[in-house]
């Protein structure tokens, strides 16, 4: 495999299955969470992104008005953390108490799962149906900088579609934000 090779999984197919570490030192499975959710959000992210910062509470936002529909979030690091130690696993819990994450914050320390999703950027989302299927990939809106202007709210809109029963108008975005590091 090329070091920068990714997998990308499209609309329609099934999501890769992960065992992955929390930070809540639990491993977290995606089958578990589609056997106890509508919908899985996987959100690509890292520690030291600026977009990612920028999304944070857009993101816990989502989680919130989501939750009670039977809806979560997972953030998943894939950035090499050997390359930049903001992206450490115990970096990343000062970071989720820091900014005080109503979701869990997974550690792909391997890439694979990363990888098997087709991320490139932080922060990249993808929308799993409870069957498993990708139903959106791409940016979370089209506003990062500014999230009291009007856009589109491509991640917020594909959810809401999703649990109306409706068609996705816009199942895939191209992704905005930072280029995750890869290992080598």
């Amino acid at each position: 495999m090329n070091i920068l090779e990714t997998i990308d999984t499209p609309i329609g197919s099934y999501a890769p299955d992960f065992e992955l570490p929390g930070i809540d030192d639990q491993v977290h499975h995606l089958r578990r969470y589609l056997e106890k959710f509508r919908a899985v959000g996987v959100i690509s992210m890292c520690n030291h992104c600026p977009y990612v910062e920028w999304y944070l509470d857009r993101l816990k936002n989502i989680q919130a008005e989501f939750a009670p529909e039977g809806f979560t979030l997972i953030g998943m690091n894939g950035s090499d953390g050997n390359h930049d130690t903001r992206s450490s696993f115990e970096n990343m819990k000062a970071f989720a108490l820091h900014h005080q994450l109503n979701f869990p914050y997974l550690w792909d320390s391997t890439q694979d799962v990363t990888r098997s999703f087709g991320a490139t950027k932080t922060p990249m989302a993808f929308l799993i149906d409870t069957n498993g299927i990708v139903r959106y990939k791409g940016k979370i809106d089209n506003h990062p900088q500014d999230p009291s202007s009007v856009g589109e709210d491509y991640l917020r809109t594909a959810i809401a579609s999703l649990f109306l029963g409706e068609e996705i108008d816009i199942p895939q975005t191209e992704p905005i934000g930072t280029t995750l590091i890869w290992r080598n």
